[in-house]
């Protein structure tokens, strides 16, 4: 099940995909369940937002596929590298990608997003599905130059919408082995699996799990497959992950 955040003129909603309308839920379904309203609308006369804003931590796992820890230098720990994103960085599908000035590369990282969906702390690798609520695609964005500069990441990859997330978050799917594809402007830049991963979800739920308190609405991003990353001013950055759809976000420079 396809759950998608939208507004229509008013406040936010959600609403359940179906083809191509929104079945209009009555809350967000990630504390009310899924009672509907009754009503429909299309999905051409909405403007799909982030499906959620994390409330408390966007959370990100580094180097997490083999070839694009390679590209990097083969660096970092044997456990997850994980790292924070504020949720001012969070946009959604079709928004802006807004560069900032500064020197050097600004790259894409398309990512599966785990969406949780309960409190948790001090999770079993084994009870990991318990507390997902779904599963939704996230780009997150990098000064890759300023990265290096700075010796440690919160700028680089903090900056206000360097975590576009969407289109929607499915509900039901088996993440463990789906294609990812990242595109500006059409041309394929990064291809992989999620089953490239080296460390799976289990494990990252665990991990992530013992350092903070998982609560409803955080999300993390997975890690991105190796690939040529750079965009610039004008370009689109796609991302499609097989089930669950495509992201799309347009890239401008800062006024």
């Amino acid at each position: 099940m396809k759950i998608a955040r939208f507004s229509s003129g008013g406040d936010p909603r959600y609403g359940i995909v179906d083809d191509d309308d929104l079945v209009v839920l009555a809350g967000d379904p990630m504390f009310s369940g899924f009672d509907t309203t009754g009503e429909r609308i299309p999905l051409a006369d909405v403007k799909l937002l982030a499906p959620v804003i994390p409330r408390s931590k966007v959370i990100c796992v580094g180097l997490n596929y083999a070839d694009h820890k390679a590209d990097m230098g083969d660096v970092g720990p044997k456990n997850p590298l994980i790292f924070l994103k504020p949720n001012t960085a969070v946009v959604g599908p079709g928004d802006t990608i807004v560069i900032p000035p500064v020197d050097g590369r600004i790259v894409h990282e398309g990512e599966l997003v785990i969406v949780i969906g309960k409190i948790g702390k001090q999770i079993a690798a084994a009870d990991y599905a318990d507390y997902i609520f779904g599963y939704t695609i996230g780009n997150d964005v990098s000064a890759r130059d300023v990265m290096f500069a700075d010796g440690q990441w919160a700028r680089a990859k903090g900056y206000d919408t360097f975590a576009p997330i969407g289109p929607w978050i499915e509900t039901d799917i088996d993440a463990q082995n789906l294609a990812i594809t990242t595109f500006v402007d059409g041309e394929p830049r990064r291809v992989g699996t999620t089953s490239d991963m080296i460390h799976k979800i289990p494990e990252i739920i665990e991990f992530c799990s013992d350092v903070w308190t998982l609560l409803p609405g955080d999300i993390i991003m997975t890690g991105t497959p190796a690939g040529l990353g750079g965009f610039v001013d004008g370009q689109t950055v796609d991302i499609t992950i097989e089930g669950i759809g495509t992201l799309s976000n347009p890239a401008r420079n800062r006024a």
